[in-house]
């Protein structure tokens, strides 16, 4: 199988190291290509075999699968360049969240799908999520699902949920990380401790608290009940914790969302010529 990647940003340079560091891809069966080409050949040196194009169109021929690793304004300039190119059997996948199946339905005559990956699958865990446009056939879903299943966990889920399953899967390491920061922060500041061994200690209860999650088979409100002791000095701080976090999960799900329908508002007026915030 043969694979190509448009963009090498940060996240199309993450499956491409992940898949290859996973055993899933040989350098051989890949070809890049991004909008700088010397981006793309740095990344080519680093894995010998692996093949930089000089166009989109050069990385997206004679490959199974097709990750187009794209910024949401970039996309349909990438997509023109690969109309001539692409052919019916070959699968698109669209990892950039405004853009709709739909949106490429109208331009690409092939089998399409959209992933959600996360930066967890660098080191193989977290989800992928899956989303599959009409044209793609159970064997199609299982070829690709079969890739992925290297780095992560496949997960198939409707389209009117890819902003608040982004937030969850893709966009939740960044913000659970923002607040174990703050949790080491503040022990260094109250207490002096040194801050590489709060950061370990609170990075192995992360862990294990996942695991928990995972595999032990617990809630999360199983976790804060057998943490907090009635009246203990946990369930003091949790009493903090629910005061002033009221309502800020709220408020960053609807951020998260408003950038979203701003993104698919430009992505869509690109496409098909909507119109943008009613001019």
């Amino acid at each position: 199988m043969n694979v190509g990647f448009i963009g090498t940003g940060t996240m199309g340079s993450l499956l491409i190291e992940a898949f290859i560091a996973s055993g899933a891809l040989l350098p051989t069966q890949i070809a890049i290509s991004n909008r700088t080409f010397a981006k793309a050949q740095a990344l080519a040196n680093r894995f010998s075999g692996l093949r930089a194009e000089y166009t989109n169109a050069g990385a997206a021929c004679g490959c199974d699968i097709i990750f187009l690793c794209v910024k949401p304004l970039e996309f349909k300039k990438v997509v023109d360049e690969l109309k001539a190119v692409i052919r019916p059997n070959q699968i698109v996948v669209s990892i950039t969240s405004p853009v709709l199946i739909s949106h490429l339905e109208g331009e690409l005559d092939c089998r399409l799908a959209k992933v959600i990956p996360s930066i967890t699958n660098f080191v193989w865990s977290g989800a992928s999520l899956c989303i599959y446009g009409k044209t793609m056939q159970e064997e199609d879903k299982a070829k690709l699902e079969d890739l992925l299943a290297h780095i992560s966990e496949p997960l198939r889920i409707d389209e009117s949920y890819t902003r608040i399953v982004s937030d969850l899967s893709s966009c939740g390491p960044a913000f659970i990380s923002f607040l174990l920061e703050q949790f080491v922060d503040a022990a260094v500041e109250e207490t002096g401790i040194g801050r590489e061994e709060a950061l370990r200690v609170a990075s192995a209860m992360l862990l294990g608290t996942g695991m928990l999650l995972n595999e032990g088979g617990l809630t999360p409100a199983d976790v804060q009940e057998r943490v907090a002791v009635p009246g203990g000095i946990t369930a003091k701080a949790l009493n903090l914790l629910r005061r002033e976090t009221d309502g800020v999960f709220n408020q960053l799900i609807r951020t998260t969302h408003a950038k979203f329908n701003e993104d698919l508002a430009k992505v869509s007026s690109a496409f098909i010529g909507e119109e943008v915030n009613g001019q």
